[in-house]
């Protein structure tokens, strides 16, 4: 009689939807009978850290709690920058440093764990802290937050490429953005029907408290993954191996052209922010119900675009670069549109809500598929080289992005939303030009 399967294998079979469970690409033969264990495991790390990252927006919830506790409004337009720029920058000298251990999941555990500390402490900063005195404990505990994620993202991308096979890398990210989806948007319908939330600062410590026990649970998941060791090969000095990498934007073509594209692409990112001012300023409700809405739409993006993405990402993640960037381009036609000629209809619900939800839905697949690509261009041996350098370049970028709050003040926003059109159509151009990396 043949014998029962692990539920881990059941489970991987009908998620990645591969019969045999024995696809297995570009990963060492080793890591091969382990796959199913490793994209469950993987699956539920990463859809824990995801879901945490939606209670913990720097683009929603963090600005929601500053202004509640009387924060200047200055603290407020540090949290993206910071948030994602810190995130990046720092990566290209961990990833040599990541090199020299044939293993490197401990990396994101040390990391998710971190993450779970500053969290606690932005915490206890509610009950001890006000004004301007919290908004520096914020940003402060915000910049551990983010050098953590970045050394999360530069292992995470790793570990992937020697555990998880081609073809399925983006059925699992897409897997995790839906579920973690799905979570978020129970979430912001238990914030929004809670009777008579008075005591907002209550809702914040449940916020950040629950996303550091995300984190905490995902670092003891990543933990268990079965990784077999990597080369270990160039750790060198971190500063100058650093300063060498940066010359792969020249010497490999594909790449450089993969990094540029990925630059280009930020303006989905870039343009929510702006289009969520549009819609705040014909919009009356401010409170508490107006964050779980917002959470409402994000959740519900996120649960029904991700698996789309992803399976979509394993045939031609560059087409799925340039659908999300084309995407994001009509999400803000669309916005000018409506505020140009019937600015009164972005308080209603299915218009305003509507456009986040979009822009929400073309975000994430810009991030599914840019991560899918480089995973699947990149080889054991190079993946977190190229991943630190393709990030420390982009976190360059996420600084200057703060010209563009610059430019809202002195144009105003809508010049803000037509240059990121100009930015997103250039962004789908590139990604159609990229080569096809997933066979």
């Amino acid at each position: 009689m043949k014998d029962e399967q692990p539920l881990s294998e059941k489970m991987y079979q009908y998620l990645a939807e591969d019969e045999d469970a024995r696809v297995c690409k570009d990963i060492p033969g080793d890591a091969c009978d382990e796959q199913p264990k490793a994209f469950m495991l993987h699956l539920w790390s990463l859809t824990l850290t995801k879901l945490g990252d939606s209670l913990v927006s720097a683009r929603l919830v963090l600005p929601w709690l500053l202004s509640a506790t009387g924060a200047p409004v200055f603290f407020i337009s540090m949290l993206v920058p910071l948030r994602e720029s810190l995130s990046l920058l720092p990566q290209l000298f961990i990833a040599q440093k990541m090199r020299e251990r044939p293993l490197r999941k401990w990396f994101w555990v040390a990391g998710s764990l971190g993450q779970a500390f500053a969290l606690l402490a932005m915490v206890v900063g509610i009950f001890l802290l006000e004004g301007s005195a919290f908004g520096w404990w914020i940003v402060g505990w915000l910049a551990l937050f983010s050098l953590a994620r970045g050394i999360c993202s530069v292992a995470s991308k790793d570990v992937l490429g020697k555990t998880i096979s081609k073809t399925r890398r983006g059925r699992l990210t897409g897997l995790a953005a839906s579920t973690a989806g799905l979570m978020t948007l129970a979430t912001a319908l238990v914030i929004i029907l809670a009777p008579d939330v008075e005591g907002s600062n209550l809702l914040f410590v449940l916020l950040l408290g629950g996303a550091a026990l995300l984190w905490v649970l995902a670092a003891f998941s990543y933990a268990m993954i079965p990784e077999v060791p990597g080369a270990t090969s160039g750790g060198g000095n971190a500063i100058s191996e650093a300063i060498k990498s940066l010359r792969l934007l020249w010497t490999d073509k594909t790449f450089g052209h993969f990094v540029a594209t990925r630059a280009l692409l930020v303006s989905t990112a870039f343009s929510i922010p702006y289009i969520v001012v549009l819609i705040q300023r014909q919009s009356e409700n401010d409170g508490v119900a107006g964050l779980g809405g917002l959470l409402l739409a994000s959740g519900l993006a996120g649960m029904l675009a991700g698996r789309f993405w992803g399976k979509w990402s394993d045939k031609a993640s560059h087409h799925v670069m340039a659908a999300a960037a084309l995407m994001g381009v009509v999400v803000m036609a669309l916005t000018l549109a409506v505020d140009s000629f019937a600015a009164d209809s972005l308080a209603w619900l299915p218009v305003g809500g509507g456009l986040i939800f979009l822009a929400a839905v073309a975000h994430h697949g810009a991030r599914v598929g840019r991560k899918t690509y480089l995973v699947d261009m990149a080889t054991q041996d190079n993946r977190a080289q190229l991943t630190a350098v393709s990030n420390t370049v982009i976190g360059v970028l996420l600084l200057l992005g703060m010209l563009l709050g610059a430019l809202d003040s002195w144009l105003g926003t809508h010049s803000v939303l037509w240059l990121l059109i100009v930015v997103g159509l250039v962004a789908a151009l590139r990604a159609m030009r990229l080569p096809k990396v997933t066979e």
